[in-house]
């Protein structure tokens, strides 16, 4: 892939995109942390072909697609937005499938891949179970929320914490679930940490910078894979 000269990108970072593809290409990469130099020697471009890419309407080669993807972490229905309306789990299942256990080190691993879980807890009226942006920190699941909310009143308490992900071309995915006691993160120097680490701000909006963070006291993992 080589740099397009007759462009003059601009270096920030912002999400400038003029397409999906631009957009959810600095998104993603924004999210990663990464800067534009970073991920174009993770794909074998250049920082000012990323920034291309993000900022103009470009028609960059499928094995283009397939290697920024990758070094995302994506595919490239992710990454162009071919499958942001698509409903996952309908695929039909293959008669080889079989459920194996992840380790805990592949547990850890795959948690560190997602920014957004969902946490269960008990409430006075039952069950709750909740999508939020988190962020692994240290042995801790940590996300953000109001001081009023019921995850917050849920502190002292037994909760889980799950990802998934689910690919239907090839009728496969995984599941992680983390169990422990779920606490309010109230040390200082813990809270500014949390606060510079975190990559974004959680996607409900509103004054959520109450940070909760969940101490795992197992960590299981399940993979659908094919015999052959």
């Amino acid at each position: 892939m080589k740099s397009t000269p007759s462009t003059h990108p601009q270096q920030s970072g912002g999400m400038a995109g003029r397409t999906d593809l631009g957009r959810r290409l600095a998104a993603r990469r924004e999210a990663l942390g990464l800067s534009r130099d970073e991920l174009g020697r993770r794909c074998g471009a250049d920082g000012t072909y990323i920034a291309y890419l993000e900022e103009h309407a470009a028609s960059p080669a499928i094995g283009t697609l397939v290697r920024v993807a990758d070094a995302l972490g994506l595919t490239v229905d992710d990454l162009t937005g071919a499958s942001a309306h698509r409903v996952a789990g309908r695929a039909t299942a293959r008669r080889d499938s079989t459920i194996v256990a992840l380790e805990e080190t592949e547990c850890r691993r795959l948690l560190n891949t997602h920014g957004v879980g969902r946490i269960a807890i008990f409430t006075p009226e039952g069950p709750a179970v909740l999508p939020v942006n988190y962020l692994v920190a240290g042995p801790d699941i940590a996300f953000r929320t109001s001081a009023e909310a019921v995850t917050a009143r849920a502190a002292g308490t037994e909760a889980a914490f799950e990802i998934d992900n689910i690919d239907d071309v090839t009728a496969t995915g995984w599941s992680v679930l983390a169990v422990g006691e779920l606490a309010s993160v109230t040390d200082p120097h813990e809270i500014h940490h949390l606060d510079t680490t975190a990559r974004s701000q959680p996607w409900a909006g509103g004054p959520r910078s109450h940070w909760m963070k969940l101490t795992p006291a197992r960590i299981t993992g399940r993979r659908v894979v094919h015999d052959s």
